[in-house]
């Protein structure tokens, strides 16, 4: 191997890459908290990798905005602060409808079918209740590829990145205020729907309007933290 390479484990893996990875899902679980002070040492501990691997991380993660080293100090997790929220949601806001729009213009029937049939069976289920914690995650998973699906559709991997980082921020920002639950499964669905339909009707404007109250609502959620 060339000695300047990145190194890689057995499967392939850019070390870096799964570095990045251990550490987002730690921070999305809970295991490394906002404005959390870390030494590169405590991160090879909490990864299992190695310090090599660390060093190369953490460069990605401050260009990420998912940490910053402060002198004398180490490496300080984000804030979850106003700036943050009204930031991440800006530019949430701004990616999604273009998306949407895209999306009412080239997404098969089929695609759409599939995006309306989850929620309506979600709907569905949590009208009949009880809402258990099983139907609460698969309403997560399912909110989440509404939102994923309408940026893959834009076949732009410069965009596709950046909407990933923003939504590791998003939903740290959920994470910290509360994620989906029992009593938001029902709401969550019905303005998901609202998108949907406008979708199926190929009409832009409305599902750019539902996106945009869509996620307005949400911002306004997280800035009650």
């Amino acid at each position: 191997m060339n000695a300047a390479a990145t190194p890689r484990d057995p499967a392939g893996l850019k070390l870096r890459d799964k570095a990045y990875a251990s550490f987002t899902e730690k921070l999305l679980a809970g295991d490394v908290r906002p404005g959390q002070f870390l030494s590169q040492r405590e991160l090879v501990e909490m990864t299992g990798l190695s310090l090599g691997a660390i060093r190369e991380l953490v460069p990605r993660l401050e260009a990420d905005g998912l940490i910053k080293t402060v002198p004398q100090r180490g490496m300080q997790v984000a804030h979850v602060d106003l700036n943050l929220i009204r930031n991440a949601f800006q530019f949430r806001l701004v990616l999604e409808k273009e998306a949407v729009a895209h999306f009412v213009a080239t997404a098969g029937d089929d695609q759409i079918g599939r995006l309306a049939a989850a929620h309506r069976d979600i709907t569905a289920r949590a009208a009949q209740g009880p809402v258990t914690e099983a139907l609460v995650a698969l309403a997560q998973r399912t909110d989440w590829d509404l939102h994923d699906s309408l940026i893959d559709s834009l076949d732009n991997a410069i965009l596709s990145e950046a909407y990933r980082v923003n939504s590791i921020k998003i939903r740290l920002i959920r994470r910290e205020q509360t994620r989906l639950d029992a009593a938001r499964v029902a709401p969550v669905m019905a303005e998901h729907l609202r998108i949907i339909e406008a979708i199926e009707r190929r009409d832009a404007a409305g599902a750019v309007q539902a996106m945009t109250e869509h996620i307005l609502g949400a911002r306004n959620r997280a800035l009650q933290i």
